[in-house]
């Protein structure tokens, strides 16, 4: 059952992603873009996830505990360090060169380009070092 909501979540975010117009790079870029031809349409999307999110927490946070767990398993750390604001900087630099970030880039794989193909080795490869650099701490 677990399996089964984690698929369609997945696939009903992918369907979001799509529909928005996430999954186009060049409309991704040209949001970044706002010392240029910036195209503020994102907004929206931006704006739907903060008030979806926003809304749902509240209505998930009333429960004792979720559906398909014995308990909420929330971050407990608080502080900021160089590894935190490392991966965000290069997160988002990535993003900004490519104009993909990991939901839109999974939810393009069945249009699979050489940009996109570039994104999920370096992806993979910013994942793998990451999971190293962590396990020496």
């Amino acid at each position: 059952m677990k399996a089964l909501a984690g698929y369609l979540a997945g696939l009903l975010f992918g369907l979001g992603l799509a529909i928005s117009g996430m999954t186009d790079p060049a409309r991704v870029i040209g949001f970044l873009d706002v010392a240029g031809a910036w195209d503020p349409t994102l907004i929206f999307v931006l704006g739907g996830a903060v008030v979806t999110t926003f809304i749902g927490y509240r209505l998930v946070w009333r429960r004792q505990m979720p559906l398909l767990e014995s308990r909420f398993q929330l971050p407990t750390r608080r502080d900021l360090d160089a590894h935190l604001l490392g991966g965000a900087a290069l997160f988002g630099i990535g993003w900004g060169l490519s104009g993909y970030c990991p939901g839109p880039a999974v939810a393009s794989l069945s249009g699979l380009s050489w940009p996109l193909a570039a994104f999920i080795v370096t992806l993979i490869a910013g994942w793998w070092l990451a999971r190293r650099m962590n396990s020496r701490h």
